[in-house]
């Protein structure tokens, strides 16, 4: 098994590691430690702090990822001069943030007037996340991804578990929960960089003088046009939330919170999937070979797919199960057609394979610039129009049309100017094969009553049906055969 493949599995595995530890904090852990009006309070403060992260960074870590491939020496001081930027970057941010302090004050006194006590632990985070982002850009294009992944994924997940539980035994008080999110988001930055220093990828150079000039002016201008395309695919993920507690309330929020996180776990191959894909595709271009990406985009997309809708089947499947084990279920249940609204949403991104990646890292980059101005513009309109009329469900439906739209234009743009596109006909036989075990699952289980036993049988069902159809249909050959050979690699 290769470096790559190797640490594409471990990052996958941590990745749903921390899944699974992040669903015991949020489904089980904060619900039964904190109020809802608590855990809004938490998501939202997170959530502010996180949305601030690309503008800290200034789009720094995907230019890192391009152009790093042009650098054969001078590494370490590439690093230095990008910490340096970071650091520019993030005390800009945190002046414009005291600045609009009086409006950030006005949006959320009348609802969530909570979270006002802690917009310096939102300083904090951001510091802790952006320079994070840094060092794992860096380690990704050494493609040494998997250990970041365990400090971003699992590491964090545990400490904040830990800090929730030490609220639950009263041994700290809230306002200490709060400012222990940001040691926790410390921790993981500094074991980050204790990775890189181990792996003797770490080090402070300031000679930017041997940084060719034109080198750094592209650089910049990339990069800044990366932050541009980056915030866009951030608003959906944070902006929604902000708005719900600032135009319902915290509990509202709490419980579109709980919804999404449930839904968000599909997302999860792909990301552990762009991580490999993106020095790939950055590569690819370097050498023009455009065949290659091609190919790239059409395999990614069904082999995320497959992944992606089993695990979408699963979750809808069991949604009464899931939220049957929620402490005060009955606050939190409300949010389920999120799950639903945003699970679409996520899967929908799914299909269209890695046409960000592909836009990002190609000549035409200066396209996302206008895929992420569309995009602002329509998650914020939508969430202005949509929440009023049905509150959290309009929230989640404002999601998936932003989300739509963005898709339906990059895809349209690579199939304009790149003549790609990630359609085969195994996509539509998953589709199919989908719906088809959805169909049966539902029929079986029809009556059954919420709990353990229908959730693990439910999903044995469900995996087994869906692998034989795979298998016997032959969806993805090309899969099914690295699979097979990965098994008999484990043979004695």
């Amino acid at each position: 098994m290769n470096a790559k493949a190797s640490q594409s599995i471990l990052t996958t595995a941590f990745s749903y590691v921390g899944v699974a530890i992040g669903y015991f904090n949020l489904l089980w852990l904060m619900p039964y430690a904190m109020s809802p009006e608590q855990i809004g309070t938490f998501r939202t403060v997170q959530d502010m702090a996180l949305l601030l992260v690309p503008f800290a960074q200034v789009g720094l870590g995907n230019g890192i990822t391009k152009f790093f491939p042009r650098l054969h020496k001078h590494h370490f001081s590439f690093l230095t001069y990008s910490l340096f930027l970071t650091l520019a970057g993030f005390l800009t941010v945190s002046l414009i943030f005291f600045l609009l302090n009086d409006s950030i004050i006005k949006a959320f006194s009348s609802n969530s007037a909570e979270i006002l006590g802690f917009l310096p632990v939102v300083l904090v985070i951001t510091l802790f996340a952006v320079l994070n982002s840094i060092a794992d850009a860096f380690c990704r294009s050494y493609y040494k991804i998997a250990m970041p992944t365990f400090f971003r994924e699992v590491l964090i997940r545990l400490l904040l578990g830990i800090t929730f539980l030490l609220y639950l035994m009263e041994w700290i008080t809230f306002d200490q929960l709060m400012w222990g999110m940001g040691f926790a988001y410390g921790i993981t930055m500094v074991g980050t960089f204790a990775y890189m220093q181990v792996r003797k990828i770490f080090g402070l150079e300031f000679e930017f003088g041997e940084l060719p000039p034109t080198f750094k002016k592209e650089f910049l201008r990339y990069s800044f046009i990366s932050l541009l395309a980056t915030t866009g695919a951030l608003l959906i993920m944070k902006v929604d939330s902000l708005m719900v507690s600032s135009m319902i309330g915290l509990e509202a929020n709490a419980i579109y919170t709980i919804g999404f996180s449930i839904a968000i776990v599909i997302e999860m191959p792909r990301r552990a999937v762009s991580q490999i894909a993106m020095p790939l595709v950055s590569e690819y271009f370097s050498a023009q070979e455009h065949g290659k990406i091609s190919k790239l985009y059409k395999d990614l997309g069904v082999s995320q797919a497959f992944i992606c809708l089993l695990i979408f089947i699963g979750i809808w499947a069991n949604i009464e199960n899931i939220y049957a084990f929620v402490p005060n279920k009955e606050v939190y249940e409300a949010g389920k057609w999120i799950v639903l609204i945003i699970g679409g949403a996520k899967l929908l991104d799914v299909l269209f394979s890695i046409n960000s990646e592909i836009i990002l890292f190609s000549k035409y980059y200066l396209f996302n610039i206008v895929a992420t101005v569309v995009m602002a513009i329509a998650v914020i309109a939508f969430n202005f129009w949509l929440i009023p009329m049905y509150g959290i469900e309009g929230a989640a439906i404002a999601s998936f049309l932003a989300l739509l739209l963005f898709n339906m234009v990059k895809y349209g743009f690579i199939a304009w100017k790149l003549r790609m596109h990630p359609w085969s006909w195994d996509l539509l036989k998953i589709m199919i094969l989908g719906a088809f075990v959805f169909g049966v699952q539902n029929y079986i289980f029809d009556g059954y009553h919420a709990g353990w036993m229908n959730l693990v049988l439910r999903s044995s069902i469900i995996t087994v049906i869906y692998g034989l159809g795979a298998y016997f249909w032959k969806i993805a050959p090309t899969m099914q055969a690295t699979i097979k050979e990965k098994i008999k690699g484990f043979k004695p």
